[in-house]
């Protein structure tokens, strides 16, 4: 609509969701209805639109644009190679463990020292070494991780004000997909684009954030109304999904959650 109706170009508008296959199937859908390739709109994952912006912009915080990006198994190896160099047992320590722990962390903008700060017992102690050692076998490998990805755009943003001044004003209109399941630094970074116009539009169920394990943290969705208090909220309360049984089930058990926002599913 932004872009038929000539609010906005195509390259105005910010369209970020969690998965591919959702970013895809939203594209699909856009150039359906608009009858026109939309290569300039930019519809993607969170983490796909910060290795973009870093790909340009990555120097202003000392990061070569051509850093590469480990995936699970390339993590996997450096907190085996940590694990070794600090002789901890990995049978007592699993790598996939401290690599959940290592995430979490950074998810919640936690770095090695912060960690540090929350030694109760030998094995934080090992979690909280691995993760340092982690940090700088990525950074010796110009290599950054998926939570990297989302943090270094946040710094960038963070650290270069004209740099975030050129990304907020050229994304005019900001769509975030699935709002309940972002983490603090993807609400840190909607902030940053959107916090100057305040066209932002969400969308999100708190009845539905199941990620908290991952970093989510639903007080985002929750507190949507206190961060923009000029915002209009439409409640989405007809289900195409379920039968009625089914939702007064679910509306019985759920409505006793403390801090959750009303609704009535019909």
């Amino acid at each position: 609509y932004l872009v038929g109706s000539g609010h906005a170009g195509f390259d105005q508008v910010l369209a970020v969701t969690f998965t591919n296959k959702a970013a895809d199937e939203m594209r699909g859908r856009v150039e359906s209805l608009l009858g026109s390739d939309c290569g300039r709109l930019w519809i993607s994952t969170f983490h796909a639109f910060c290795a973009r912006v870093l790909r340009r912009e990555a120097p202003a915080i000392g990061l070569s644009r051509h850093f590469v990006i480990y995936d699970a198994s390339d993590q996997l190896s450096v907190v085996r190679q940590a694990l070794r160099a600090l002789r901890a047992d990995e049978k007592l320590l699993q790598p996939r463990l401290v690599l959940a722990r290592i995430s979490r962390a950074k998810n919640q903008m936690q770095g090695p020292d912060g960690l540090k700060e929350e030694v109760g017992s030998h094995r934080d102690e090992v979690i909280a070494a691995v993760y340092e050692r982690y940090s700088q076998a990525l950074t010796e490998s110009a290599a950054l991780d998926f939570d990297d990805l989302l943090l270094k755009t946040v710094q960038l943003f963070d650290t270069s004000e004209h740099t975030r001044a050129r990304y907020a004003n050229r994304f005019r209109y900001v769509m975030v997909d699935e709002y309940q399941d972002t983490n603090r630094p993807q609400y840190r970074l909607i902030r940053q684009l959107a916090d100057g116009h305040r066209n932002l539009c969400v969308v999100g169920d708190p009845d539905q954030s199941i990620y908290r394990f991952r970093g989510a943290e639903i007080r985002n969705i929750l507190d949507f109304e206190e961060d923009y208090p000029d915002a209009e909220i439409i409640r989405l309360e007809t289900n195409y999904r379920s039968s009625a049984c089914i939702l007064a089930a679910a509306q019985g058990i759920i409505e006793n959650n403390k801090g959750r926002m009303d609704k009535t599913l019909r």
